[in-house]
C-alpha cells in the first residue's frame, strides 16, 4: 500500500439500523474488506443530518462548515468530470414553525461515498452522466477489481442510487 492507495469516506444520515441500515452495513463491511485485502488505504464513516440549510447558525459551526466545504468539493469534482451530483444534493424550501420565514436548505443523501487518491478528490457516487448512475456499490466493485480509476459506464436502467 503507499500514499495514493484509495482513501474512502463514507456519509450516512444516522447510524441506526432503519430502512437503509443493512444497506450501510453492507457497504461498510465491503469497506473493511477492501481495507483488509489493502485495495484501499482506509475509510471513515461520517454521519451528517437530512439535511443543512447554508444561512443557518449550524452551517457556520465546525461540523456545518465541513459537510459544505465538502459538499462544494463534490460539486467541483462534478463539474470538472462532466457528471452531476444534482438528483441526490437537492435544494428544498422549508417551512418552519420556529422560523419567521421559509428557508433554503440542501438535502443531504441517505449515503454518500468520496474516495482520495492522496489528497486528491477522484470520485464521488452516487453521481449521474447523463442516463448512467454511478453508485457507491458501482464504486466498491470496480475497487475490488483494482480498478478505482475511470468512471464506470453502465446504464441506470435497474440500478439504485445507494
Amino acid at each position: 500500500m503507499n500514499q495514493t492507495d484509495p482513501y474512502i469516506e463514507l456519509y450516512v444520515r444516522s447510524m441506526l439500523p432503519d430502512g437503509a441500515g443493512s444497506r450501510q452495513d453492507d457497504v461498510i463491511d465491503k469497506l473493511d474488506e477492501l481495507e483488509r485485502r489493502e485495495e484501499i488505504a482506509g475509510y471513515n464513516v461520517v454521519v451528517w443530518g437530512k439535511q443543512i440549510a447554508p444561512e443557518s447558525a449550524a452551517a457556520s459551526t465546525e461540523a456545518g462548515r465541513y459537510i459544505l466545504n465538502r459538499v462544494a468539493e463534490f460539486k467541483q469534482w462534478a463539474l470538472s468530470n462532466n457528471v452531476s451530483l444534482e438528483s441526490f444534493y437537492q435544494r428544498t424550501s422549508v417551512d418552519s414553525e420556529a422560523a419567521d420565514s421559509p428557508y433554503d436548505a440542501m438535502v443531504l443523501p441517505v449515503m454518500g461515498l468520496a474516495q482520495y487518491d492522496g489528497e486528491e478528490l477522484a470520485h464521488v457516487a452516487p453521481c449521474t452522466d447523463g442516463e448512467n448512475v454511478h453508485t457507491i456499490t458501482d464504486r466498491l466493485e470496480r475497487l475490488d477489481a483494482g480498478d478505482a480509476s475511470a468512471l464506470e459506464q453502465r446504464t441506470a436502467t435497474g440500478i439504485s442510487s445507494d
